[in-house]
């Protein structure tokens, strides 16, 4: 019986590289996400991460085909960049409804079931924003901080069910989400981080997996930024 993997936003990007990788390691893999274009072996349920009735369905209907859920990676999010008097109440809220409730709504409908198996492995994608803070990305950091906040929590919280809750915090990544950003000004963020380039989805997801395979690790962030934040 091979282990599952859920994962949100797994159609491009670090979800999909994330996704692709779990895959080659023989996880049955689960997409959670409003399309279905992108996904390459997975097996694709549509849901909407900012509604928790179609995360519970969802959940349930994988429940039906597998009655087990190993992994469970909270990926999907979105960005917003912009003075902090500028972004509007509806740019706030669906900032947090994306990035924050999504992360929720999905650990609540897998948690009943790791917490019946004693078992279980959650990882949330935040961003080194989240652990630092960025000028004009204000809102987008405090959901990634929310984010790493919830996954300290959950580790002393879950860990006596046998559950481990970890994050990646990703820097820069050369992503879809990055395409309209000036060339100029990643050529800058790539010569501020020490290690000498921009990440990779590629580099996310080989986090991802060491995370999935690491008994003794719950409550940490692994900060994937190449030295660009060093705390």
């Amino acid at each position: 019986m091979s282990q599952v993997c859920v994962i949100t936003g797994g159609t491009s990007g670090i979800g999909r590289c994330t996704a692709q990788a779990m895959l080659a390691r023989g996880y049955t893999v689960y997409e959670l996400s409003r399309r279905a274009e992108g996904v390459v072996g997975m097996q694709h349920i549509v849901a909407d991460v900012t509604k928790e009735e179609t995360l519970a369905a969802a959940v349930a209907q994988i429940l039906q085909r597998e009655d087990h859920i190993d992994v469970l990676i909270n990926n999907a999010g979105i960005a917003d960049y912009d003075l902090i008097n500028v972004i509007t109440p509806a740019r706030w809220r669906r900032l947090f409804a994306v990035n924050v409730d999504g992360a929720f709504y999905c650990i609540r409908a897998a948690l009943p079931h790791m917490l019946q198996q004693q078992s279980g492995c959650i990882i949330n994608v935040s961003s080194m924003w989240g652990q630092v803070g960025a000028s004009c990305e204000a809102a987008y950091s405090a959901t990634k901080g929310a984010i790493l906040a919830l996954t300290k929590a959950l580790a002393q919280e879950l860990g006596p069910s046998g559950i481990r809750v970890n994050a990646v915090a990703p820097g820069v990544i050369r992503t879809d989400m990055c395409a309209s950003v000036d060339p100029a000004v990643m050529e800058d963020l790539r010569q501020q981080t020490p290690i000498g380039r921009l990440g990779t989805p590629e580099d996310i997801a080989q986090a991802m997996l060491y995370l999935a395979d690491a008994p003794f690790l719950t409550g940490q962030t692994l900060p994937l930024n190449g030295g660009f934040v060093i705390t």
